[in-house]
């Protein structure tokens, strides 16, 4: 069976970096390994994944990498699903985000004024529609600290790129 996994946070400043290369080596015990970009994406096969294995592979990232990385896995279907569920559209794929969740997220209640920002927030994921761009959202870092569960996004044009692997 094919998962996604993808790292949060990872090579995101000069102080996260990790070499795709030393990524792929972490993943040594499961077959058809790709790394995606230089971003934590990681496309690989096993006969299944369970919270064990979660477990063993943060420890094994650390180890090999030496870069603490949260990670979230889903199967290849579960990751379809969730990207085929964004109800968001957008002219610029690097501006269409889903920042997908480990749990759903705790009792959220959105910022009064989005302006032309759309979000719908899911169970499994919160789509973001970001007109100017990632970093003007109106969705602050102390937004995303309330959240609860585990969160790591990724915009469309590499949500793209990681579909394709599969």
């Amino acid at each position: 069976m094919k998962y996604v996994a993808m790292l949060r946070g990872i090579n995101v400043s000069p102080t996260t970096r990790v070499a795709m290369a030393d990524l792929r080596v972490a993943f040594g015990k499961y077959t058809d390994v790709e790394t995606i970009l230089q971003s934590g994406n990681v496309v690989f096969s096993a006969p299944s994944f369970g919270p064990s294995a979660l477990v063993a592979l943060e420890d094994e990232i650390a180890n090999k990498t030496g870069f603490e990385a949260r990670v979230i896995v889903l199967s290849a279907d579960d990751f379809r699903a969730a990207v085929a569920a964004n109800p968001l559209t957008g002219d610029d794929p690097s501006r269409l985000v889903t920042t997908f969740l480990d749990a759903p997220p705790a009792r959220l209640t959105l910022p009064g004024d989005l302006g032309d920002e759309k979000v719908v927030v899911t169970d499994a994921a919160i789509y973001q529609w970001c007109p100017n761009g990632v970093s003007k959202s109106k969705l602050t870092p102390a937004w995303w600290k309330r959240l609860g569960p585990l969160a790591t996004g990724r915009n469309q044009r590499t949500l793209e790129k990681i579909a394709a692997l599969l």
